[in-house]
């Protein structure tokens, strides 16, 4: 066929690189890209989750067009979407806002950061739509390989993401928030070059009813599920917990510690490498060994030690206990979050399984945005060590969820 050509492959790839890439490189350095406007954790909590919420708000929308238009269209305009939103980033982070009468000491550079990280947001549908190409230009037997390079993606932006970030940074603090837009520009040109329609017009739907399109209409029937609600309260409470305490971890690197991006963006680095190995590699063969719902127990209390060691850390053991920290939350995620979704996939028939593992994904996104403002305002008003307190409390109740969740009949498999 004639979108099968390599190049669809290599678009939807750089397109799924280009998603993961661009919020790796700032995610990390967000602490130190606000220190000129502010220092409070509330702040980066709501900026940290901005992206999150605008991603739940907008993926089942940008899904349907893509389904009624087409797939080169949607992702066309989201990537140049994610242009816009970095490089209003880029160009606020730039200005010196000090130098202009009218604009020193009010809200607007905040509010254009906010505007951007939620542009960038909305067009962070292209991973779901990048997903689909690949499911388009794919037959049965080899889509299975196909999606690998969603995983190869995702794994290299977490890794070449922070790698990037902290090098760049070393020069200029906004260096990397302008390599990203620069990404995200080649990607643009790419799908708008090389990228074939993959979705003929004989196989597109009709747009859906605006209450399917609603994030909460999907969340809603899946907890009305008895066979699985229980886990995805799990899934969604693991997702509050950990975005919450890691999105004010550098900011207390950075104040605890005295650390720079060089050595913040090193402990995200190693989180993507472990991460990536576990998922990549080790997760197949554990589960063969262990089950699915043993690993996932696992996992949670690697994250709860992780979680622990970070604020029993010092001055004079940073270094070393933290990037053992980062190490062992790296790995009790990367067990966790295939785990709990095969254990909630395990529960449903085949009809049930595309609406509720979509709403895996709108849970952790609800999760990605709630967590990281609950954990700001915690490190603002209780201490600096209370987020991982209450990540900690948060996580021994999803570890409650999922052992109450173990069937009568356990097999191994579980």
């Amino acid at each position: 066929m004639r979108w099968s050509r390599p190049s669809t492959s290599l678009c939807a790839f750089i397109t799924l690189l280009n998603d993961r890439l661009g919020e790796s490189i700032v995610f990390p350095l967000l602490p130190f890209l606000l220190a000129s406007f502010t220092s409070n954790g509330r702040t980066l909590g709501l900026l940290a989750g901005s992206y999150a919420i605008a991603q739940f708000a907008f993926t089942p929308l940008i899904g349907a067009l893509s389904d009624r238009h087409g797939r080169k269209p949607v992702i066309a305009v989201c990537v140049a979407g994610s242009v816009l939103g970095l490089g209003l980033f880029a160009i606020t982070l730039s200005i010196n806002w000090e130098a202009i009468p009218w604009a020193a000491g009010s809200l607007i550079p905040l509010a254009l950061l906010f505007a951007g990280r939620l542009i960038d947001g909305v067009s962070g549908g292209t991973a779901a739509t990048a997903g689909a190409v690949l499911a388009d230009i794919s037959t049965p037997e080899n889509r299975a390989k196909a999606f690998g390079l969603i995983g190869v993606a995702f794994g290299l932006g977490f890794i070449l993401g922070p790698a990037f970030g902290g090098l760049l940074a070393t020069f200029n603090v906004t260096l990397p928030v302008w390599i990203a837009t620069g990404f995200a520009l080649m990607n643009l040109v790419l799908v708008l070059a090389l990228l074939p329609e993959t979705h003929p017009p004989e196989a597109r739907s009709a747009m859906p009813r605006k209450r399917d399109l609603n994030p909460f209409t999907a969340l809603r029937k899946v907890f009305t599920n008895p066979q699985v609600r229980r886990l995805c309260a799990a899934f969604f409470l693991f997702f509050l917990a950990f975005n919450g305490f890691t999105a004010v971890l550098v900011l207390y690197f950075k104040q605890a510690f005295n650390w720079g991006p060089g050595l913040a963006t090193t402990a995200f680095l190693v989180v993507g490498i472990v991460a990536t190995v576990v998922q990549g590699g080790l997760i197949g063969p554990l589960v063969k060994q262990f089950g699915e719902w043993r690993l996932t127990l696992a996992g949670l209390g690697f994250v709860i030690a992780g979680c622990l060691l970070i604020p029993l850390a010092n001055s004079d053991n940073a270094k070393a206990v933290v990037f053992s920290a980062v190490a062992v939350l790296a790995l009790g995620t990367g067990l966790v979050t295939p785990c709990l979704r095969a254990l909630v996939s395990r529960r449903l028939d085949d009809s049930g399984q595309g609406a509720a593992l979509g709403s895996l994904q709108g849970l952790q996104s609800l999760g990605s945005f709630i967590g990281p403002p609950l954990a700001g305002v915690a490190y603002d008003l209780i201490g600096q060590r209370s987020p991982f307190w209450l990540g900690i409390t948060v996580l021994v109740g999803v570890a409650s969820l999922v052992a109450g969740g173990l069937p009568r009949n356990a097999e191994k498999a579980f």
